[in-house]
């Protein structure tokens, strides 16, 4: 990008490290809007702490990666840059705690206006004190095996990455002290334990699994380590999540994975968590057993960690204090109709989740899977619900006799075990099991049933944005298009065969699919808008993403903003162009809105003169996901639909509750409402949707 930024960034791309911080910064914003109900708000900060612990086994890991090359290869140069950017996360995510415990104070202390009262080790009564020592006893200890630390012991290999743990100081008269570490069992045991009233029934007491040990951890150590006094304080160490895979020809692909899955478990500490409150002494002596020279990603706190915990922070109280129940359409565009197939048959059919039913999904592979006239059934995973209904549909239709070809994606973040599990149980049922290609992701959302209909074959095609898993359905929005168009379908079924198959060449005339063609089209439609606009036509962009950070992206749309075009976009996480930049982006305006459903799809919207082009898509814009995955953008050819998403896109555009400003710095200021009336779009978009079934 040659053109110079009349601006204080040195660059014309906003880190992408910071931008995701943020992001995430958003989300306390949501913890700390008064007008959301309290308990929600406690449940963001659980939210914000889990996206926390995925920022720095990801995203900090990678920049740590990163210098540890340009070190070791003499780039002093891009070294330093690296090292001020890590300076900056450290300086931002230390404001964002100090932010973080702050409003988790404000929530506490609201809670008892509710008769919802926090309690700690230090605060209950007799009564409560005896009640907890039993529960102790009966529930917890059979879970407490604590680590005596002594020279032999390596501790960062002892430690679950996801845990909680108390570092425990032993004083003993006259000797040298000795440490202990405790790992707060929240695997096998809730976190939130309410203790029952002793006369009052309308004051409900929590106190955490955390200060339930506190209590009783002199029952843990005595009659096995001789001590006077114990001190205890929470951390918790975030490992690296990166691993590479063995390069052993003579193992299978599950093994290879399942060796590099262990990598993580011993992985070198990327953050250390602990209370601050912790004596210097103590945390000398646990950054030196955790092999931390310096304070980069060492961050002190409030007394708990893990509040990842808190976003299943029970509601004790009245229903009023957690979001108001939006019940899931179920659509007429299916429930008309005898079977999904002559639904599908009457024309496309477009669902917007969470707002209509994943039931309808669940239903089309469901009828697939013993309908006589079904042939295949192919689908890709990569990532699925614990308990799957998707796949038992799938093991019912191989004893239906059907043919059975999955898509199983291992390198799936976070839910490699998962995959692999599932792909031995589907394997073992009979299904043909695909695992993936080595050099890619499939990170896809395609399911294609073939059927027999008067002796011809006849495709019917799910094409989304979200993943097949009844789970996240219920939070994430997310489109799904069932289509027959014969082009889109066979289209489809041509993806399949390249992930199996990926020496065969297909021309893909209507999908945009990566690595092939999803760059090219891109940056072929956008130029298509700037000649549009410097032909005196309106031109207009609109986007929905996830992630804006490809450069070779950014810097298309740069141009058509300099050419007149007008581009706006909505961007939940990470954005790295600089909106609202005299001279290089002056028409180009993006907003984020984070609210109680995460906002999942993506969606590509070009003016074309007056003739809308639409996609829907698994992508973001971001190098991995046009290079280096498997992904499939979608046109919706129904003009119905078309203009479905369109209303929709119109209803975020105008939020004045929800949405928030992406300025060139990411100040996070929220839309101005103005003269405007009140309006949450996600409230809004739910009876929009609601109002379609009415008519």
């Amino acid at each position: 990008m040659n053109q110079q930024i009349p601006t204080l960034h040195a660059s014309p791309y906003f880190p992408l490290e910071l931008s995701w911080l943020a992001f995430n910064q958003r989300v306390l914003q949501e913890a700390s809007d008064i007008n959301n109900p309290i308990i929600e708000r406690i449940r963001f900060l659980g939210i914000y702490s889990s996206n926390l612990d995925e920022f720095y086994r990801v995203r900090f890991a990678e920049v740590k990666r990163h210098l540890l090359i340009q070190s070791n290869n003499g780039d002093h140069q891009a070294a330093q840059q690296t090292k001020q950017l890590m300076q900056q996360i450290q300086q931002k995510v230390v404001k964002l705690t100090e932010e973080f415990d702050h409003i988790y104070k404000d929530v506490i202390a609201k809670l008892k206006r509710y008769n919802i009262i926090m309690v700690n080790h230090n605060d209950v009564n007799d009564y409560q004190q005896e009640w907890l020592k039993n529960y102790f006893k009966n529930k917890v200890l059979r879970h407490i095996s604590p680590v005596l630390i002594h020279r032999k012991v390596n501790l960062v290999k002892r430690l679950n990455g996801s845990s909680t743990y108390l570092f425990v100081a032993i004083h003993r008269k006259n000797r040298a002290t000795k440490y202990a570490t405790v790992e707060v069992p929240t695997q096998a045991i809730s976190r939130f334990i309410v203790i029952p009233p002793q006369d009052s029934k309308k004051k409900k007491h929590i106190i955490l699994l955390d200060d339930i040990i506190k209590l009783c951890l002199e029952d843990v150590l005595r009659g096995f380590v001789p001590f006077d006094s114990l001190q205890a304080y929470s951390f918790k160490m975030t490992r690296d999540a990166e691993y590479s895979i063995n390069d052993e020809i003579d193992e299978s692909f599950v093994d290879k994975m399942s060796d590099s899955m262990k990598q993580r478990l011993s992985a070198e500490p990327v953050r250390v968590n602990y209370d601050n409150s912790m004596p210097l002494d103590m945390l000398t002596y646990l950054k030196k057993c955790l092999s931390i020279g310096s304070n980069e990603g060492l961050i002190g706190g409030g007394p708990y960690r893990n509040f990842k915990d808190f976003i299943g922070f029970p509601n004790t109280g009245r229903s009023y204090l957690t979001n108001p129940k939006m019940p899931a359409i179920s659509t007429n565009d299916f429930n008309r109709f005898d079977t999904v197939f002559d639904a599908i048959s009457h024309g496309d059919i477009l669902l917007y989740y969470p707002y209509h039913r994943f039931l309808h999904f669940t239903e089309f592979v469901r009828q697939a899977s013993f309908d006589p006239n079904v042939r295949h059934i192919r689908l890709n995973i990569y990532r699925v619900a614990n308990k799957s209904r998707i796949i038992d549909s799938l093991i019912d239709a191989v004893d239906n006799g059907k043919t059975v070809t999955v898509i199983v994606e291992l390198r799936a973040r976070f839910d490699e075990q998962a995959n692999i599990e599932w792909s031995k149980t589907m394997t073992d049922a009979g299904i043909r099991v695909v695992l993936g290609i080595p050099t890619l992701k499939v990170h896809c959302k395609l399911c294609v049933v073939t059927r027999e209909e008067k002796g011809e074959l006849v495709q019917y095609a799910h094409f989304g944005t979200g993943n097949f898993n009844e789970k996240t359905a219920k939070i994430y929005t997310d489109y799904s298009l069932f289509t027959r168009n014969p082009e889109l379908t066979q289209e489809a079924v041509n993806v399949f065969d390249i992930i199996q198959a990926p020496y065969r060449r297909h021309k893909f005339q209507h999908l945009q699919v990566s690595p092939l063609n999803s760059r090219a089209k891109i940056l072929s439609l956008i130029r298509d808008e700037i000649q549009n606009s410097r032909e005196g036509k309106f031109a207009r962009i609109t986007l929905k993403l996830n992630n804006l950070v490809d450069q070779q992206l950014i810097d298309e749309l740069y141009k058509a903003s300099q050419a007149g075009v007008k581009v706006r976009a909505i961007v939940r996480g990470m954005c790295s162009l600089l909106p609202g930049v005299k001279g290089l982006s002056d028409n180009i305006f993006i907003i984020s809105i984070v609210d109680r459903f995460l906002e999942h799809p993506r969606v590509q919207v070009f003016e074309n003169g007056g003739d809308n082009k639409v996609f829907i898509s698994s992508a973001d814009w971001m190098t991995r996901n046009m290079d280096n995955r498997v992904e499939v953008a979608c046109p919706v050819y129904d003009d119905k639909l078309k203009q479905r998403i369109l209303k929709m896109l119109e209803i975020q555009f105008q939020d004045t509750l929800k949405a928030r400003v992406i300025d060139k710095d990411q100040t996070n200021r929220y839309v101005r409402r103005g003269n405007r009336k009140k309006l949450r779009s996600q409230q809004e978009i739910y009876d929009y949707l609601l109002s379609l079934e009415q008519e």
